[in-house]
């Protein structure tokens, strides 16, 4: 009865946090042209993004990593441990020429930005922290995921890594949604490509320092970000995707923003889906093996519901462990984790 409760609970959170959140951005998507359309204009407009990003171009759509000399900035030290803010140029180029422009004036996102927290003399394997929808300020990033647990009960160094506009990338004020990901699909396609762009950059970097094993988890968009990576990115040694978003078109249609009829919202689906593919972990390989990834969803989510990682897991041939409480209030979070921790050592032992 107790569990009932609290899934009962965490669930009426999340969707009391979904309408706020919901409620603000649909304030701040008002006057976009996406949000005005009608059936049949969406359905041409998703037709014509379509053939601008299409699926045959899936295998030179993301760039190889580059060699980046981020700057380093020591904010603390102290017992052998650092912490230390990167910055480094993100690189600006889209793959569609009729975004270049929109994407190169956008000052604040031409730079990428990481919080180290390293250990010891020597590197350690690392994790790369990816957060959530209108995250990224280190400062709560610090405190959202379980930073003293994974660097010292596990041993891991810390990478914070930080979404396209977002946090110090977003030049906006913390309140504001981000413009990524967006109601225009070419903001979401575009963003996730200078995302997998800067996060290539940030693994190899990490190599060359001397990490032995570089890993990512990520929670909700940034779950997404890293099942991405995980088709990606051939230089991580792990994934972990924490309650992800899987599927752009999949979560439009769960908030109801797709049609006015059930026709409407069946091809609409399929539209926004063809919109995306470029970018959907689910239309994707994995470049690791199944024992290298490991999926945690919540049974009570409301936003991200369990049926986005269920489809994940499905589509890397992974189990997936839950929690029972939901995206929000995360009830049960620490026995999960107890799982995710065993699964980085793991992973780390066997090289």
């Amino acid at each position: 009865m107790l569990r009932r409760v609290l899934h009962r609970t965490a669930a009426a959170v999340d969707r009391a946090a979904t309408l706020a959140a919901y409620a603000q951005s649909r304030r701040a998507r008002a006057r976009g042209r996406a949000e005005r359309l009608g059936h049949d204009e969406r359905l041409e407009a998703l037709s014509v993004l379509a053939e601008q990003y299409p699926a045959s171009a899936a295998d030179r759509f993301f760039r190889a990593p580059r060699a980046v000399a981020p700057d380093e900035r020591e904010l603390r030290a102290g017992g052998g441990a650092r912490v230390v803010d990167l910055r480094w140029p993100s690189d600006a180029s889209t793959f569609h020429p009729s975004m270049q422009d929109r994407w190169a004036r956008d000052a604040a996102n031409l730079v990428a930005h990481a919080r180290l927290h390293l250990g010891g003399s020597a590197p350690r394997p690392v994790l790369v922290l990816v957060h959530g929808y209108m995250g990224g300020p280190f400062w709560l990033e610090e405190r959202t995921w379980p930073t003293r647990w994974l660097a010292g009960r596990i041993g891991l160094d810390l990478a914070f890594f930080v979404l396209p506009m977002h946090g110090p990338r977003g030049g906006r004020k913390l309140v504001a949604p981000p413009r990524f990901p967006g109601a225009d699909p070419r903001i979401t396609v575009e963003g996730f490509r200078q995302t997998i762009g800067d996060l290539g950059d940030l693994v190899a970097w990490l190599r060359r320092r001397g990490h032995p094993q570089v890993g990512v988890m990520g929670i909700s968009l940034g779950g997404y970000t890293t099942a991405l990576a995980a088709t990606t990115i051939e230089a991580l040694d792990f994934a972990v995707p924490v309650i992800p978003l899987v599927s752009i078109a999949d979560f439009a249609l769960e908030q109801g923003r797709l049609g006015a009829t059930e026709e409407e919202s069946r091809l609409q689906h399929e539209a926004l889906d063809r919109a995306h593919a470029l970018v959907s972990p689910l239309a994707r390989r994995s470049v690791l093996p199944p024992n290298r990834i490991h999926i945690v969803a919540g049974e009570a989510d409301r936003v991200t519901p369990i049926a986005h990682a269920r489809k994940l897991a499905a589509h890397f041939g992974v189990p997936l462990e839950t929690w029972p409480g939901g995206h929000v209030l995360q009830i049960g979070r620490r026995e999960a984790f107890r799982g995710v921790g065993q699964f980085i050592r793991r992973a780390i032992e066997s090289g």
